[in-house]
């Protein structure tokens, strides 16, 4: 099972993502990146990985994608932040 929402306040528009990290469901997150990417009028854009409870290697490869293209994460789980940090070192050596 997966759930995505979107969670907005003044300063920022958050995209909640639940559950585990696989296919189909990473295009889904794809399409919902996109989607609260629009009309941000000056907010950021965040996708809180808080209640991910595991990360296939297509959801890898989407947070990757994301990743490029400026994504900024949130997440409290030491297996999650170590999965972000191994995408940013990869992001940064490929052009």
């Amino acid at each position: 099972m997966f759930k995505i929402s979107i969670v907005e306040n003044r300063s920022q528009r958050r995209l909640v993502l639940e559950g585990r990290l696989i296919r189909p469901w990473t295009t889904e997150v794809e399409n919902a990146w996109k989607t609260a990417g629009e009309h941000l009028a000056g907010r950021k854009l965040i996708v809180d990985l808080t209640n991910v409870t595991y990360i296939g290697a297509d959801g890898e490869f989407t947070l990757f994608q994301l990743m490029r293209d400026g994504a900024k994460f949130s997440c409290k789980d030491v297996l999650t932040k170590h999965v972000l940090k191994q995408l940013a070192r990869r992001s940064r050596l490929s052009p």
